[in-house]
């Protein structure tokens, strides 16, 4: 059974900055590509970025220029760094794997 966990999220001010991380346990191979979403309260789940297993990254436009997304080193995990966060940034952040798993969510709130 394969799991995706997310964890980093947390309350930031505009203009800061926060990671979040998701693990993926169970799969005994590599996902070829994972994704970040976001869903803000009484919005649908918007696509954010994705990375390939090459290291090949797409971006919303939204967040293109100010978020990063990677892969660790193990397998299966995939980082969301988000730099110059706005207010309107704030949602719940769901791991990914097109088609297949999605993550549990993990929450972001930018408010001063």
């Amino acid at each position: 059974q394969v799991q995706l966990v997310e964890s980093g999220g947390g309350l930031v001010q505009p203009g800061g900055s926060l990671r979040v991380s998701c693990a993926a346990s169970g799969s005994a191979i590599s996902f070829n590509v994972m994704a970040w979403y976001r869903q803000a309260p009484g919005n649908s789940r918007e696509f954010v970025a994705s990375i390939t297993r090459f290291g090949a990254t797409n971006y919303a436009d939204s967040v293109q220029g100010r978020f990063i997304i990677s892969r660790g080193n193990a397998r299966n995990t995939v980082y969301l760094q988000m730099n110059s966060l706005k207010p309107e940034d704030t949602a719940v952040y769901y791991c990914n794997v097109p088609s297949l798993f999605w993550g549990q969510g993990t929450q972001v709130t930018v408010s001063s």
